[in-house]
């Protein structure tokens, strides 16, 4: 009899466990939308950091800087000074790019800050700068031997340290990226796992009554998850909203950096992170429906 009375208050969809009441319709959306503003943002920094170092790791990577001491001097084979000798090598090569000595206002420019001025009253032996474009992998080893041929003790290298350094930066930064989204994740969970005991304490002797007439611990869980559900899908999809200006203000700061003109009509977000956004509600609402269900089912457990 208690069962078939359930039954009939189950198809009428009647909430006898008063859950309007019991569970906040405003706090709980209100923090999940929070949770979800920050897990948009640090979704948005991983990409923009993956995006950047790709690029940066081109440009570091591929950057050759010759030095060449006592530039004027008579090179080894005797035909012309050390700077026209290793600056024919590099043009001569086909894995180099561009190869383009510095110009003295270049090299005051570059040494200002250290030696003031002008470098030509210091009375002191500077060296001359070519820089270029290295299209190889790896260090320049063998242009290395063949600028020692003409004009021993020039220095030849390339950006790859500073390549290999981005990549650290760019692998701690996704690092800290899924960390703080782990630990979004987990706030949600322990947010709506409290709103749900919350409720459960609230509306106790009701459960107990609903119990009691032949209830399931399914069917009391599956109503508590599916407040949660539209709580927390709610949330998550205002919270995602919400972070919609701040990721256009962000990418627009980031725009110089990832080489766009400041006068391009305004940079749009990545398409990567717009297919992002529209699953962090569906996150959200799987992380409500899985904490309600094991909540309310482990509080049932207990009341038994």
């Amino acid at each position: 009899m208690a069962g078939w009375c359930w039954m009939a208050i189950k198809r009428r969809n009647v909430d006898l466990l008063g859950l309007r009441s019991a569970m906040a319709d405003r706090l709980l959306p209100s923090l999940v939308g929070a949770m979800s503003f920050l897990a948009a943002l640090a979704i948005a920094g991983s990409m923009a950091a993956a995006t950047l170092a790709r690029q940066w790791q081109g440009d570091a990577g591929s950057a050759l800087t010759v030095q060449i001491a006592d530039p004027s001097a008579p090179a080894a084979t005797g035909k012309g000074s050390r700077l026209q000798a290793v600056l024919a090598i590099l043009q001569a090569s086909p894995n180099v790019s561009d190869p383009t000595s510095l110009s003295a206002a270049a090299m005051n420019d570059l040494l200002k800050p250290w030696l003031g001025e002008d470098t030509a009253q210091l009375n002191l032996p500077v060296p001359a700068i070519i820089t270029g474009s290295w299209n190889q992998p790896g260090p320049p080893a063998v242009l290395q031997a063949a600028l020692d041929a003409v004009a021993p003790g020039t220095l030849a290298t390339t950006g790859e340290a500073w390549a290999s350094r981005v990549a650290a930066l760019t692998g701690s930064i996704q690092a800290s990226a899924v960390s703080v989204l782990l630990i979004v994740a987990f706030v949600a969970a322990a947010v709506i796992s409290v709103a749900t005991r919350a409720g459960l304490a609230q509306r106790r002797e009701a459960i107990e009554i609903i119990h009691g007439l032949g209830a399931l611990d399914s069917d009391i869980a599956n109503r508590f998850a599916i407040r949660a559900t539209r709580a927390s899908a709610m949330g998550a999809a205002i919270g995602a909203l919400a972070a919609l200006p701040a990721l256009f203000w962000l990418a627009r700061l980031a725009a110089p950096f990832a080489g766009i003109l400041p006068q391009h009509p305004g940079p749009a977000l990545p398409l990567p992170l717009c297919a992002s956004l529209p699953a962090l509600p569906v996150i959200a609402a799987l992380i409500g429906w899985m904490t309600a269900q094991v909540t309310v089912r482990g509080w049932l457990r207990q009341l038994a």
